[in-house]
């Protein structure tokens, strides 16, 4: 079993910058790691992916603005947010499955002036 813990979230005005942290409870080498984010009323969305051998991909949205990032000596996966946007506000989310899916308990990102 794996335990994620997201870490950097906050209140950034537009333009701003952020960096998101998830650590693993356990080694994450061999996974697909992933970042999801869902605002109000909307439903979950996947945001950056980046398998083991680091190809990464990314949501249009965030596209040039974002990279995902990953440390597996440190069982953690980054997320590199700049330029924010208002619209890039919600609860962000990291993920990776094994058989079972394992979500963190998300950080809040706020966009606002």
């Amino acid at each position: 079993q794996v335990q994620l813990v997201e870490s950097g979230g906050g209140l950034v005005q537009p333009g701003g910058s952020l960096r998101l942290s998830c650590a693993a409870s356990g080694s994450i080498s061999n996974n697909v790691m992933g970042w999801y984010r869902q605002a109000p009323g909307k439903q979950r969305e996947l945001v950056a992916v980046i398998s083991r051998s680091g190809i990464t991909n990314y949501a249009g949205s965030v596209k040039g603005r974002f990279t995902i990032s990953r440390d597996n000596a440190k069982n953690t996966v980054y997320l590199q947010m700049n330029s924010l946007k208002p619209e890039d506000t919600a609860v962000y989310y990291c993920h990776t499955s094994n058989r079972v899916d394992y979500w963190g308990q998300g950080t809040q990102v706020t966009v606002s002036t």
